[in-house]
């Protein structure tokens, strides 16, 4: 482990393959994440670093946003695709200090980052993983922000805007209540912890997890890696498709799903009353019993059973949907789709 994870177990972190699966009581974390005011570890996502004269146009001709409108003050999400459009990754992005930074799952992070360096070819760019040089943290509640005063002067009002001090880089997340990701170099990462954590109940990952379903925030991870195009999973009503930026690997298919007409499947907020955990990349079933979408993303829900995003054929949300014979019970998305 290294010094941050070994500072986490020193503070009750049940720490499982380099990730904090909670602080001593999920239920309690999970009613925490539901109603007050929550600071979890996000070790599970690793960050890469671009560097370099041509790290902007690099990545522009790599992923399904805009790169060039990532400006030291805001943040975004972008697809990764395969050239038939598939994605193999989702990228928080943001940029500061002169670099780019490219958030993923940790699990991807070998694959992704050889994929990309593949791409560079003669290109001034150096790919780095800078996962252990920092760390990030989450933040939420409706209540919050006043945890994050005594770090900055300003905090961020919008979805993806961004501030940054000598304290880290703090972005304003999607989602109905209040939510934060704070990015902290690795020395300064306890000092902040200890200031956050006397205001806010640590949490692990489950808890963190279940939070980003709520505000509909697919990922995509081991198990479901080109399964869907950037639409199935709601990438474009989440300002991660930019339609008019030119080029990128998969922009074909992409462009095509969009400008042909309504996108017939769609991931959706959903409850199920199991006690075993759907993992991405599962079958769902409609009556028929046929497969009609996929698991994107699961957490323990608060209340029991688990709360999931699907990705489900729209002409089959009228009628029953399950998982290993469970129904599927809809929730509406905090967003609208098109």
């Amino acid at each position: 482990m290294n010094n941050w994870i070994t500072f986490l177990a020193s503070h009750d972190a049940a720490v499982h393959d380099h990730e904090v699966a909670h602080f001593g009581d999920l239920p309690s974390e999970l009613s925490a994440a539901a109603s007050s005011d929550v600071l979890a570890d996000l070790s599970h996502l690793s960050l890469l670093k671009l560097s370099g004269e041509d790290a902007i146009n690099f990545l522009q001709g790599q992923v399904t946003n805009d790169v060039k409108q990532l400006d030291g003050s805001n943040s975004q999400y972008a697809g990764y695709c395969t050239p038939k459009g598939r994605l193999i990754a989702l990228f928080l992005l943001h940029s500061h200090a002169g670099n780019l930074f490219l958030q993923i799952d940790r699990r991807l992070t070998e694959t992704i980052t050889k994929r990309l360096r593949m791409y560079v070819l003669r290109s001034k760019v150096a790919i780095e993983d800078v996962s252990d040089t920092t760390v990030r943290m989450g933040i939420s509640g409706p209540t919050a922000g006043a945890a994050l005063d005594q770090l900055f002067t300003v905090l961020p009002a919008a979805a993806h805007e961004l501030v940054a001090n000598e304290n880290g880089v703090l972005m304003r997340l999607p989602g109905a209540v209040p939510r934060y990701e704070l990015v902290v170099e690795a020395e300064r990462a306890e000092h902040v912890w200890n200031q956050l954590s006397q205001q806010l109940k640590p949490v692990g990952r489950s808890a963190w997890e279940w939070l980003e379903i709520q505000a509909g925030i697919p990922d995509i991870q081991p198990g479901a890696q080109e399964e869907f195009v950037p639409q199935m999973v709601n990438l474009d009503a989440l300002g991660g498709i930019n339609f008019k930026k030119g080029c990128y690997t998969g922009q074909e298919i992409v462009a095509r799903t969009h400008y042909l007409g309504k996108v017939k499947r769609r991931t959706q907020l959903a409850h199920v009353a199991s006690q075993q955990q759907p993992q991405p990349g599962d079958d769902v079933l409609g009556e028929s019993g046929d497969p009609i979408g996929k698991i994107v993303r699961s957490a323990p829900a608060p209340t029991g059973g688990f709360d999931v995003l699907a990705e489900l054929r729209l002409e089959n949300l009228q009628s029953a949907v399950q998982w290993q014979g469970l129904e599927l019970q809809l929730k509406p998305l905090p967003y609208e789709l098109s």
